[in-house]
């Protein structure tokens, strides 16, 4: 039998799968003790290599209130061609084309090592990938053109059969229409009055495409809504030339005044547009934004500069006029998206704020994208941007589209909800539990937008009662089946089943706490808090994560002393510091990118936003990962530290001396050179790896942007312990 860590990284390695407990309590009492719920982390598309797609549908078990897929937890009677359905104990029969099975000669979704599988659906429509920019234009004419080539060149990175479209705004609203040669030809509407879906289609003509008139560029005869969304081979030159040609918004901008930006009616128009013309198809609004909206629905802001845009002081003194307004209106375009299955990003890129809090749920319930960088200059924006269209060893994008993830659990447990970018889809079902936690009262979820390291929280229920024992051996099993939109335009289906075993709280406790994930737990728990951050009080979370913590501690309802272990409650202090709970030094747009950003990631990305990884260089040997405790800065030491946001580079007061000196340009001091140059090589594969790209900063002792890394290190040092840095005042 493998240790509890090897099982546990080679579940994730297959499946995607981290559980906070790998074997469960097998009572809804001795569950609610354990303070940490079953619970796991699940990224639906984890990359897999080995998993080829099978080009046959899955087999289903025939009760309708289950529908599970066969797997390799069923029972199966190979002389009478049946299979019990392990979550329901249905027995069904094969279907034909599985005349020829044995125990010998078993199809893949039998054998073990297929816990995931993947299918192709055979049938329907290939449908094809759509792409909407809406573009801001009130912005500098420097930042104007870095954004316009960097939307040329994402043109050249699509494939040629995908649909594009462009909509610009400043004051007005304009939706450009691709088809015509030679002439530039745009729709232009007023930014302060909202349209809806009906008002839309009837202004800029579109008809609803019929079910004979095939989706897209594959048919002879385009459909007439496709004026304003025309496949990337036909309009590339067009298109290109139309970018280059984009000036800034002509309305003149008086003294001490913003520019006006009707952001939410581009948006609400851009979400109308594709409802119209592409309702439940995979499609893609990237927003690109250099200020706060100013006029008409969605305004953050007035366009007086001498009023400040809301902070979390006005928020707090209910002073944000514009706040409730703007949020409701967000919302609603982002449940009108998330019907549709169209993914809202979001670029905002500009020095000050520019209304992510009010906008969150566009990329949170749509699992688009947000990224905050200062210009659309930097290489943030840039990199960030370019790797949006990665793509995998077979060519195709490392996107998915129109995701439905659906959950189905063994009798005795159920699902209480999920936390990340998805919304519910009210599907009632026997495991939906009654207790909600995060989206919750449902076991389907829908996700517009997945890539190969969005993950989700998943949190579970045991109802199985304290008198009615579950047989010894007996396991409790989770099937997780994902529907989505291939880039490649096909639909498929991913379906991961996994089981742990049930224990006796009373009698196997050791097998209990032994098999306590402590990473998955402590993300899990994390997740939880900044869920509640976003709708509690702050002080409110942080008593209720204390009480979390002192539960622990003393040991999650197993025997004294089992609780955790130091490492684990210093990473929850760290999380209690973090920007994700705390809001102080950080804007309500920044706390909003932060919490976005960590509800989406996997389990490494996440442990690193929380507590920064530090890695230390010195002549003593080769790097060494130090305690993020203040004790580790020493003078003769460079230290990296991996904020996940930030990789900053820090000198120690020796080394900075001796840069200054010059001592690497000199050939007798080249082990001094290579010690320089490590930790940006290292850096530099983490900027080139990383999704969206982290700010990079090289500082010293003593440099005004080693506030960075001293506001994360544990000070256990301060000026009154410490004598000089890394040093004990020697006695007298």
């Amino acid at each position: 039998m493998a240790t509890f860590p090897e099982y546990i990284a080679q579940n994730e390695e297959r499946d995607g799968v981290r559980f906070s407990w790998n074997v469960w309590p097998s009572s809804r009492l001795e569950a609610t003790r354990m303070v940490v719920p079953v619970a796991a982390l699940f990224t639906p598309l984890k990359e897999r290599p080995d998993l080829p797609p099978i080009q046959y549908e899955p087999v289903l078990c025939s009760r309708a209130t289950c529908r599970a897929v066969l797997n390799p937890l069923c029972q199966v009677d190979y002389r009478a061609k049946l299979w019990a359905c392990n979550f329901c104990y249905q027995r069904n029969q094969f279907p034909p084309s599985y005349a020829g099975i044995s125990e010998v000669n078993q199809p893949a979704e039998l054998l073990p090592q297929f816990s995931t599988i993947e299918y192709v659906v055979q049938r329907g429509p290939q449908m094809p990938l759509v792409f909407l920019y809406v573009v801001d234009t009130c912005m500098e004419d420097e930042d104007l053109q870095a954004l316009k080539e960097s939307l040329q060149m994402s043109l050249s990175l699509l494939p040629p059969t995908a649909l594009v479209g462009l909509i610009t705004f400043g004051r007005m609203v304009q939706v450009h229409e691709l088809g015509c040669e030679g002439i530039s030809k745009s729709y232009v509407f007023r930014g302060t009055k909202d349209l809806n879906a009906k008002q839309l289609q009837e202004m800029l003509g579109l008809t609803k495409p019929s079910a004979t008139q095939g989706r897209g560029p594959q048919t002879a005869q385009q459909p007439l809504s496709n004026r304003f969304l025309q496949p990337v081979q036909k309009i590339d030159m067009n298109l290109t030339d139309l970018l280059g040609e984009l000036q800034r918004d002509p309305w003149p901008v008086t003294q001490g005044k913003r520019p006006l930006r009707s952001l939410g009616v581009a948006m609400s128009i851009a979400v109308g547009l594709l409802e119209c013309t592409f309702p439940n198809t995979g499609a893609r609004i990237m927003t690109f934004i250099g200020g706060p909206a100013t006029q008409g629905p969605g305004m953050v802001v007035g366009d007086e500069l001498k009023t400040p845009i809301r902070s979390w002081h006005d928020i707090e003194k209910d002073n944000a006029k514009f706040m409730k307004k703007a949020t409701k209106h967000y919302e609603s375009l982002a449940n009108r998206a998330s019907t549709n299955g169209h993914i809202i990003d979001i670029y905002a890129c500009a020095l000050d704020q520019t209304g992510l809090l009010e906008m969150k749920c566009c990329a949170n319930y749509t699992g688009g994208y947000m990224v905050m960088a200062d210009s659309f200059n930097t290489s943030l924006f840039k990199q960030t941007f370019q790797r949006v269209f990665t793509k995998d060893v077979q060519g195709s994008f490392k996107m998915a589209f129109a995701a439905t993830l659906e959950v189905k659990t063994s009798r005795e447990i159920k699902v209480s909800g999920a936390i990340g970018p998805c919304v519910s889809l009210n599907a009632k079902g026997p495991c939906v539990s009654e207790n909600e936690i995060g989206t919750g009262g449902t076991c389907q979820w829908k996700i517009c937008g997945l890539d190969p390291s969005t993950t989700l929280a998943l949190y579970f229920e045991v109802v199985n009662q304290h008198n009615a024992p579950i047989p010894q051996g007996g396991r409790g099993a989770i099937q997780f089946v994902t529907q989505y939109q291939h880039s490649s335009g096909q639909r498929r289906i991913r379906v991961t089943t996994t089981a742990r075993n049930w224990a006796d709280a009373q009698t196997q406790i050791q097998s209990i706490a032994a098999s306590f994930d402590q990473e998955a737990a402590a993300i899990l728990m994390a997740r939880l808090a900044v869920y509640r951050a976003e709708t509690e009080e702050g002080p409110d979370v942080l008593r209720w994560l204390d009480r979390q913590l002192i539960r622990l501690v003393r040991g999650p309802g197993l025997k004294p002393g089992s609780g955790l272990r130091g490492s684990e409650t210093d990473f929850m202090f760290h999380l209690r510091r973090s920007p994700f709970l705390q809001v102080f030094n950080n804007s309500p747009d920044e706390s909003s990118y932060y919490r976005h950003q960590f509800n989406r990631q996997d389990l490494t990305q996440a442990l690193i936003m929380i507590q920064p990884v530090l890695y230390a260089y010195s002549f003593n040997g080769p790097p060494e990962p130090v305690l993020l405790d203040s004790s580790s800065i020493l003078p003769d030491r460079i230290l990296l530290m991996d904020t996940f946001f930030q990789i900053l580079i820090y000198h120690g007061e020796t080394v900075a001396q001796w840069r200054k000196a010059g001592y690497q340009d000199m050939p007798e001091y080249e082990n001094f050179k290579h010690l320089l140059q490590a930790p940006v090589d290292d850096a530099q594969e983490l900027l080139h790896t990383r999704f969206p790209m982290p700010r990079y900063i090289d500082t010293e002792h003593g440099g005004s942007q080693a506030r960075f890394l001293l506001s994360k290190v544990n000070p256990s040092q301060t000026h009154n312990n410490m004598y000089a840095w890394g040093q004990v005042r020697p006695s007298p």
